[in-house]
């Protein structure tokens, strides 16, 4: 079955940076485009950046262009999220998403927090 599983949280100062990764299994990666949601305490989630399946489309929220960066290793069958220049507004958990034969399917999310 397809899974997706985050890694790379945790508590980083203002400024700081991480990088997350989401290790993807039970369907063919490279035929897939990839996303990076958050969502905060108290607020909905919200899709951060995508990734077409070659790693040639890139697409960001306002919030993060210019800071973060996706991409992928195709045959790792990984993807990335490296954030830069973190704020205090970043902490959330972050989530690994894929929509395969219909269906979406979330990882279980790793927390990043940003604080001195």
């Amino acid at each position: 079955q397809v899974q997706l599983v985050e890694s790379g949280g945790g508590l980083v100062q203002p400024g700081g940076s991480l990088r997350l990764s989401c290790a993807a299994s039970g369907f063919t990666f490279a035929t897939y485009a990839m996303r990076w949601y958050r969502q905060a305490p108290g607020k909905e989630r919200e899709l951060v950046a995508s990734i077409g399946r070659i790693g040639d489309s890139t697409n960001y929220a306002d919030f993060v262009k210019g800071r973060f960066t996706i991409s992928r290793d195709n045959d790792k069958n990984t993807v990335y999220l490296q954030m830069n220049s973190l704020k205090p507004e970043d902490t959330a958990a972050y989530y690994c998403n894929a929509r395969v034969w219909g269906a979406t399917y979330w990882g279980q999310g790793t927390l990043v927090t940003v604080a001195s």
